[in-house]
């Protein structure tokens, strides 16, 4: 939807509510709903404000001390929030109503460097700068229960009711059943922008993926964010919920977000296939899969940013365990799929939890830094990469992955100390809450038996 669109269908009275939003440290979509008039007649070129606490929350919106970007010493400002008019779109999951994304603005005009939007624009203009466009794919999967998300809370989110009751990956009759809400959510985002591709029965009961189509990497970034927005805000209206977190289901698969991605030159051609039906890569091809590889250890905690990120990854369990590539090998955490134009690397690490932006501009900085730096990737493994001892684990915990990230001399070269240490603390500050947390699993344990 252009600006103009926007306006016809303003003054038709098609559109009364602009939703205006940006992406907060978790992936969120935060913001504000405008009148529909004023928004085209003042915020669309003018921008709006929010509190630049924003970027320092946890999870449960408690502002949290120790940033130096926003604390109560410097008073919790604003930050301006700068409409992106080429994200203006109808937001077909309710009524009346468009969406427009944000860039996060400081009182210079300048971008909040600690932004994940601003992050992720860095990158792709390092990229630029290379003559390379990337392009990226996500390739959400999630779970979907039959409770609504007020009933999933009060039950303590236990015992939920799986939408479906056995595994379903392809299964066509399970995915017949769960239409009302899949089908919906393919047509509500074809409405909203975001071209959908397919969607399919996953890998345990009730978990689904949906696919849309590739873009450039900010674009994408965009397309995952309002993806997940928009999806739960279908599943809320249908009473119904679902969960992109990595390991919502002990014993079951966990969800994914497969990141596709390729590069292309100023012509729109691959740099990463010599030809049509190249399967081997160029050099530029293996220098950026080597440096994703190489780098991975250090930047893992934007791949997996939570907690339960790391529960995920279970041997023969569809999640790598090993940082290691293979051609079309589902056992491996870098996956070489397609040929000619179509050859990428598919990165199996990242869950569903992923922040998109945070996630991408870790590719691009690795692969950027493989390409400058000439790494070549270790050889391929074929057959069972969970086997593979020669090959190193991915991160089992948290801790371990911000331990990394924090003395990781890429991090730093790449992000900037501001970025790195804002995010090191905001990680630290969720493995704090978790130390302090009294779980189920402890009582049920120790209560009586200890």
């Amino acid at each position: 939807m252009t600006p103009e669109e926007l306006g016809v269908a303003v003054t038709d009275g098609e559109i009364d509510t602009v939703i205006v939003g940006f992406t907060d440290h978790f992936g969120r979509l935060m913001g504000k709903r405008f009148d529909a008039r004023f928004f085209v007649d003042e915020v669309l070129a003018a921008g709006t404000h929010g509190c630049d606490y924003l970027l320092t929350v946890d999870m449960d919106m408690e502002p949290v001390p120790g940033y130096r970007y926003a604390n109560w010493a410097l008073g919790y400002g604003d930050f301006h929030l700068v409409p992106d008019p080429s994200t203006l779109r109808l937001a077909a999951w309710t009524d009346g109503a468009a969406l427009v994304l944000c860039d996060v603005h400081g009182p210079d005009h300048q971008p909040v460097a600690v932004a994940p939007r601003s992050i992720l624009r860095r990158q792709v203009a390092l990229a630029a700068a290379a003559g390379l466009t990337i392009m990226t794919a996500s390739e959400l999967e999630f779970f979907l229960f039959e409770e609504s998300y007020r009933d999933a809370a009060a039950a303590g989110h236990r015992e939920l009711t799986t939408a479906g009751w056995y595994n379903e990956d392809y299964d066509l009759l399970q995915g017949e059943r769960h239409e009302p809400f899949v089908g919906a959510a393919r047509r509500m985002l074809v409405a909203s922008g975001v071209p959908v591709e397919n969607s399919k029965g996953e890998a345990a009961q009730g978990q689904h993926e949906l696919n849309v189509r590739y873009a450039d990497a900010l674009t994408m970034a965009d397309r995952h964010a309002v993806m997940k927005f928009a999806m739960k805000a279908l599943a809320d209206r249908q009473g119904r919920s679902l969960t992109f977190m990595a390991k919502p289901v002990p014993g079951e698969s966990g969800n994914s977000c497969h990141i596709h991605l390729s590069a292309r030159n100023g012509d729109g051609a691959s740099v990463f296939a010599a030809g049509p039906g190249d399967e081997a890569g160029t050099e530029r091809f293996r220098w950026f899969l080597g440096g994703w590889m190489r780098h991975l250890a250090e930047l893992q905690v934007w791949f997996a940013p939570t907690i339960n990120s790391y529960k995920r990854y279970v041997e023969a369990s569809w999640a790598p365990t090993r940082i290691a590539w293979s051609r079309d090998n589902r056992t491996a955490g870098f996956r070489v799929v397609g040929a000619g134009e179509g050859l990428r690397i598919e990165c199996r690490i990242p869950g569903g939890d992923v922040n998109p932006y945070l996630a991408y501009a870790a590719a691009i900085a690795a692969g950027l830094d493989g390409i400058s730096q000439r790494i070549e990737p270790p050889p391929a493994i074929d057959g069972d990469v969970y086997a593979a001892t020669e090959a190193p684990r991915v991160a089992g915990t948290l801790r371990e992955a911000v331990a990394a990230f924090d003395t990781g001399p890429l991090a730093r070269a790449s992000f900037g100390d501001e970025v790195v240490d804002h995010y090191a603390h905001h990680y630290r500050t969720e493995l704090a809450a978790f130390d302090a947390a009294v779980t189920d699993w402890e009582r049920t344990r120790y209560f009586e038996r200890i």
